[in-house]
């Protein structure tokens, strides 16, 4: 069951050169049933792995670039009067996907980002008295700049809670940065990669994903990893419940990728810092928050006896 999703991870490895690691943890969320955020400088390729990812795992897949002026509506949809019926009929906005690339998220205003609460959470959207169910499986995959930069807004807690991790691409070494430059266009390449998978086999993998085994022993471990949030007085508020969660079924899927049965501490040491860094807030931070935040959770993690 899960070999296909080792093709796909190498077929996502030959268009994002170099960044086996966080191609894994991308994987790896999406197992896990949760939406991934992007943040890094433009230009990294953020977006060409969000559609490598969609095109892989055989999913429908829409972008959306987020703007200052993007509406609510312009992501749910809206109704329109059509003559012909007499009624007003509702046009699905681009939401109503399996994957949904949301391109710079922080561009966009916090009203039109809090339509994507509900449908990340509940995997339906409310539009004009009416609650419509999105596609299954449905995942948000989205990017964003670094706050410093220009026309941005900082993504409120709530919206940051509801992305299971947060990745970093980082800039290629010098090996794979000459083999994207003497390589093909990656918007080339990805118009000739296949679907290695259909949404039902994937749905089957989130299935067994769930099954993965956690031991008494392995919960207490977590137990001790979310009180030491709260304890340490490092940050402005700890771990929590729903950040536990998330933390063991990304651990979870990354015992089943290394084809484990079982959830084992290095499992939960590997997607610690993807999983919990952005939901964390530093109490003093002197660099940027998430790198604040990783610091101090890998500090935390070495103490913590396994």
């Amino acid at each position: 069951m899960f070999l296909k999703v080792h093709e796909v991870a190498k077929q996502l490895n030959q268009v994002i050169i170099g960044k086996e690691r966080q191609i894994q943890q991308s994987l790896v969320c999406l197992l896990a049933g949760g939406h991934l955020l992007i943040e890094d400088v433009p230009g990294v390729g953020k977006t060409t792995l969000a559609h490598a990812l969609a095109i892989s795992l055989g999913l429908q897949f829409n972008r959306l670039q987020f703007t200052s002026d993007l509406l609510p509506t312009d992501v749910i949809g809206v109704s329109i009067f059509e003559r012909e019926k007499s009624q007003f009929v509702f046009h699905q906005g681009p939401i109503f996907t399996q994957v949904l690339l949301a391109d710079e998220i922080n561009r966009a205003t916090p009203k039109t980002q809090s339509a994507l609460l509900e449908a990340m959470e509940e995997q339906q959207v409310s539009a004009e008295g009416q609650t419509r169910a999105l596609p299954q499986p449905f995942f948000v995959i989205a990017t964003q700049n670094p706050t410093h930069q220009v026309g941005t807004f900082s993504l409120p807690e709530s919206q940051l809670d509801r992305f299971l991790m947060c990745l970093s691409l980082g800039y290629p070494d010098a090996a794979a940065e000459r083999a994207l430059l003497m390589g093909e266009d990656r918007r080339n390449l990805l118009k000739t990669l296949p679907a290695l998978m259909r949404a039902e086999e994937l749905l089957a993998v989130q299935t067994a994903v769930r099954q993965i085994h956690a031991s008494p022993a392995l919960i207490d471990y977590i137990q001790k990893l979310a009180q030491s949030t709260r304890d340490a007085s490092l940050f402005a508020e700890g771990m929590s419940p729903r950040a536990a969660l998330a933390l063991l079924q990304a651990a979870r899927a990354w015992a089943a990728l290394e084809g484990r049965d079982h959830v084992i501490p290095e499992d939960v040491q590997a997607v610690l810092v993807p999983v919990i860094a952005h939901r964390l807030r530093p109490i003093n931070a002197v660099h940027s928050k998430a790198s604040a935040s990783a610091d101090l959770l890998t500090q935390l993690m070495r103490k913590i006896p396994v």
